[in-house]
């Protein structure tokens, strides 16, 4: 058990060097104006809600599946509770606990959906999920009919903008969601089920491991985690609509792989996600102070998704020709 720890310290602390470094060269492509409060709080604000959705993918890429739904899990979600909140204006707290419950009730209904397709169904993952990603947005379309729900209470949007002690409350959200999935991950029976399923799904099956309730609760805990992204979402913009956060789903994906989750399944830790999205949102910040375009920005992301894998591919390679 020694070696694989050492391992994923070592993989974390390349992580960690590779931070450093874009920091450093972010700071001296934007002198006097990276390093500013403004810019630190925008960060501060803008890395929770893709964190969120980070780890909702994570969590079923360990499995060796993928999960192409959290977006559009997160934002029929958020509608469902825009609309519960819009629904009863003279009972906020009342309309907040409702709203509450049906986003999570919804986010849920949905990972379970993705879980039995997956696990009872046998469907592929990539399969099962962009069919409920196709599903779901179609739905949020026409129960919105593409308008905005908007205007919220100030009790709800201090989800998503308010402070606690000096400390953005959707980053304290995103690291108690970080430090939850670590312990689920590491100290529970269905996480340790998990990385072995990952490994060799076979094999855990003639171990006595239910494989198929295991990747239920997979897929369950990614839609919960994509409704508490919803949560973050529509109080930070004041509004829930379909088609919010499309731009996330790669970016996910490329923070989960960059943070040692391998494509196939088995391996990957929290810490090393979290080190992974701060990279991330620190080239974008940047990338933005620069006004380097939108379009470019996306490029970019792909362009460091496949240099990513193609380099993890080599590593493996490497190590399959060094233990033959």
């Amino acid at each position: 058990m020694m070696r694989p720890l050492r391992l994923e310290k070592k993989e974390t602390s390349v992580l960690v060097g590779i931070m450093i470094l874009v920091i450093i060269i972010m700071v001296l492509a934007n002198p006097g104006t990276f390093l500013t409060y403004t810019n630190m709080k925008g960060m501060a604000y803008q890395l929770p809600e893709l964190g969120i959705l980070t780890l909702a993918m994570m969590v079923v890429m360990i499995s060796g599946g993928i999960n192409l739904s959290i977006i559009a899990t997160a934002n029929m979600a958020g509608i469902v509770a825009a609309i519960i909140l819009k629904s009863q204006p003279g009972s906020p707290s009342v309309a907040f606990l409702l709203a509450l419950g049906a986003c999570l009730g919804v986010s849920s209904a949905i990972g379970l959906l993705n879980g039995v397709l997956v696990a009872f169904v046998e469907m592929p993952p990539i399969l099962a999920t962009l069919g409920t990603m196709t599903l779901f947005n179609g739905i949020s379309i026409v129960i919105t009919k593409g308008y905005v729900i908007s205007g919220f209470s100030p009790a709800v949007l201090y989800i998503g903008n308010g402070m606690l002690l000096g400390i953005p409350f959707p980053l304290l959200i995103f690291l108690l969601a970080a430090i939850v999935m670590s312990i689920f991950l590491r100290k529970t029976r269905t996480g340790f089920s998990l990385f072995m399923i990952g490994s060799n799904a076979m094999a855990t099956k003639f171990s006595g491991i239910n494989n198929m309730a295991v990747l239920i609760r997979t897929y369950l805990v990614s839609g919960i985690y994509s409704g508490i992204a919803a949560l973050v979402m529509i109080s930070r913009f004041n509004s829930a609509k379909s088609g919010y956060g499309d731009s996330y789903l790669l970016i996910t994906i490329l923070a989960a792989v960059l943070g040692g989750v391998k494509s196939e399944g088995g391996f990957g830790n929290v810490s090393g996600v979290v080190i992974a999205l701060i990279t991330l949102q620190v080239l974008s910040s940047g990338f933005n102070l620069l006004r380097v375009s939108s379009f470019l920005t996306t490029a970019i992301w792909g362009f460091i998704m496949i240099a990513v894998m193609v380099t993890n591919f080599l590593i493996e390679n490497r190590k399959t020709r060094g233990a033959t």
